[in-house]
């Protein structure tokens, strides 16, 4: 299987570990009946730390369809290389490693990562054109 699409599929279930870290947080200060209701009453305000999971969370919802379409479509394309390979590997770890700093509250760390992260999609859409 090609290394992107190895990547994917680790970037997939790293989208898990996104989602479980903000609602695990989430559930905790607001507890299991918030969880499981409808949540259409107005709720406390979140904690630092659980807004902060939460805001990553949603960064890595808003890059992840990028990556997917773009390695899916080398893929497809036939137009997979040791490039590529290494710019889905750094998008990879550069989301690996955002999760822990955005959650810290790590500034300018945390947004040269994501750009790290960025300019690894840019390069597998460069890799089509």
């Amino acid at each position: 299987m090609a290394t992107e699409l190895t990547m994917l599929a680790w970037a997939m279930l790293l989208g898990f570990v996104y989602i479980f870290a903000a609602a695990t947080v989430v559930t905790r200060e607001r507890g299991m009946k918030w969880n499981a209701s409808a949540r259409d009453d107005s709720s406390k305000p979140l904690s630092p730390l659980a807004g902060r999971l939460q805001r990553a969370q949603a960064n890595f919802f808003e890059t992840f369809p990028f990556f997917a379409a773009a390695v899916i479509a080398l893929v497809v394309a036939g137009r997979g290389s040791d490039t590529t390979a290494l710019a889905a590997q750094v998008y990879f770890w550069a989301r690996v490693v955002y999760l822990p700093l955005y959650a810290a509250g790590i500034p300018y760390v945390r947004s040269l990562v994501w750009l790290v992260s960025i300019l690894s999609i840019l390069a597998l859409v460069f890799a089509l054109l």
